[in-house]
């Protein structure tokens, strides 16, 4: 099977989504332990903690365009799997850290092993994806890296009061390495060549430099809408806390319904990109952010926030999916390197919004802040529609279309795709029953580990089920994180088990993908 048509769900590609799971978990939570750690271990000020952040940051995007070249010259798993190394020896030396130059060190490790890790496993995202533009691809990658998420918060919780900061980062440090053991895992082989990557000769599709020049645009709005996501996202977290006086656990109920729609949706969006087209499907994303962020500027209940930002997630489950494959589509076959460029336009922008809306808030308050994260997000779909069409990817046909391009005069690429004959879909149709059995078996999986995940919080006293079952309600003191979690969890199982024993109900076909 070549690695164009590669399905997503073999061997490797479960070991890479099992990969970004495991990695995403501990790096998702330092990002919210990092300054709680040096405060209080290292006794550093806010102005120190800033400084180990940026650190970080800054050498993440330095090392990115490098990790771009490496993913387009060497075997993209092996990369990222040096960069889960990298990874574990950052969180080793969090733990280890007595001083700041070695909590420096330690962070500089991590800004580096996470350039290496991600864009090294986005391209490869890219190349072996199955379907056309890679869309369920990378969305499948998104939904691993937000389970991940969810799973590390979970154990962080659970265990930072038990057993300290030292523990939970040797934790982290060993679900790197066992990132790193999956991507080892199978033969290495370098990227396949593909249509349209840069060649030595004149033959080459594409002239160096053409697909970066291309991709600019588009990295322009990509860094610009992060800006204002990420500055939007700070503020709203602190207005969360001051002005409506909302303790940590409070926030997090406030977002936690859009957590679990980031996490659920990204593997299913495709279907909506299939149906519009890569194009309306950015548009539509950035105008819901807009309407998003005017939305916060005029209410003010937790509950109103709670649903703003449930349809947001949803609209950006949709869009970072869409907007990855698009770049990988346009790399002109160097996805590493198109991966690096539009990695980096995006850290920057997270970098610097939060400084930029952090001023406005200041000096004009937080309705001009929402203003202004609105507009540049309206902008955003005003822009996109340039940005891609620069691009000049082949039309977007039907899946019998087979896709052709070729070179004009001026070096610029041209769709010729000719209809052919519809291919035998690469997932066949499953029949009623057998439908209806998969449907059971997958939720088999899910309800023993809902099972075992219960059991876990009933012995740390923290399940809502438990309590409700034995007490009718949870005890204020036992109120936390770990019940809440609990409870919405509880609230997918039950859906889950609807949904999916409704097939055994009322049987009916799984149509074939093709």
């Amino acid at each position: 099977m070549s690695a164009g048509t590669r399905k997503p769900t073999d061997p490797a590609g479960r070991r890479v989504l099992s990969a970004a799971l495991f990695a995403s978990a501990p790096a998702e939570v330092l990002d919210f332990l990092l300054p709680l750690w040096a405060g209080s271990t290292l006794n550093a000020g806010a102005s120190v903690v800033g400084a180990l952040i940026a650190f970080e940051a800054v050498l993440s995007l330095i090392v990115r365009p490098l990790a771009g070249e490496l993913a387009d010259r060497f075997d993209q798993r092996r990369v990222a799997a040096a960069g889960a190394g990298l990874y574990a020896l950052s969180f080793a030396g969090y733990a280890l850290a007595d001083s700041l130059p070695v909590a420096f060190a330690a962070a500089g490790l991590g800004g580096a092993g996470g350039a290496l890790f991600w864009v090294a496993l986005r391209a490869w995202t890219g190349q072996e994806a199955r379907d056309g533009d890679g869309t369920a691809a990378y969305g499948k990658l998104l939904s691993a890296e937000g389970q991940g998420a969810f799973v590390g918060y979970l154990v962080a919780f659970s265990l930072l009061e038990r057993t300290g900061y030292p523990a939970l980062f040797w934790l982290g440090a060993a679900a790197c390495v066992l990132a790193a053991a999956l991507l080892l895992r199978g033969p290495g082989r370098r990227p396949a060549a593909r249509p349209g990557a840069d060649a030595a000769g004149a033959g080459g599709l594409f002239r160096r430099g053409a697909a970066e020049r291309r991709l600019l645009p588009l990295m322009v709005v990509s860094a610009v809408t992060a800006a204002a996501e990420a500055g939007l996202w700070m503020l709203l977290l602190l207005r969360l806390q001051g002005d409506l006086g909302l303790s940590p656990n409070e926030i997090a109920l406030v977002f936690a319904p859009g957590f679990v729609v980031f996490v659920l949706l990204p593997e299913h969006t495709h279907h909506l990109t299939d149906r519009l087209g890569r194009t309306p499907t950015m548009v539509a994303s950035f105008a819901a952010g807009a309407l998003f962020a005017a939305g916060l500027a005029v209410v003010s209940t937790p509950l109103a926030i709670a649903v703003f930002w449930t349809v947001a997630a949803a609209c950006f489950a949709a869009q970072i999916p869409v907007e990855q494959a698009t770049v990988a589509a346009a790399s002109g076959g160097r996805i590493g390197r198109g991966m690096g460029l539009y990695e980096t336009a995006r850290l920057a922008g997270v970098v610097a919004g939060p400084l930029v809306m952090g001023v406005l808030y200041e000096e004009l308050g937080w309705v001009a802040a929402c203003a202004a994260a609105a507009a540049t997000s309206a902008v955003g779909a005003v822009v996109v529609p340039f940005a891609v069409r620069v691009l000049r990817l082949p039309r977007e046909e039907n899946n019998t279309a087979t896709q052709s391009v070729h070179m004009t005069e001026d070096g610029e690429d041209m769709d010729t795709s000719k209809p052919e004959p519809a291919q035998p879909s690469a997932e066949p149709a499953l029949g009623p029953k057998e439908h209806a059995r998969k449907e059971r078996r997958d939720w088999y999986i899910h309800t023993v580990a809902f099972a075992l995940g219960q059991l876990v919080l009933w012995a740390l006293d923290s399940s809502w089920l438990v309590w409700q079952i034995t007490d009718g309600s949870v005890p204020d003191d036992q109120r936390g994180p770990l019940v809440w979690l609990g409870r919405i969890w509880l609230t997918i199982w039950v859906i889950d088990t609807i949904w999916s024993w409704s097939y055994t109900i009322w049987p009916r076909e799984k149509k074939a993908k093709s």
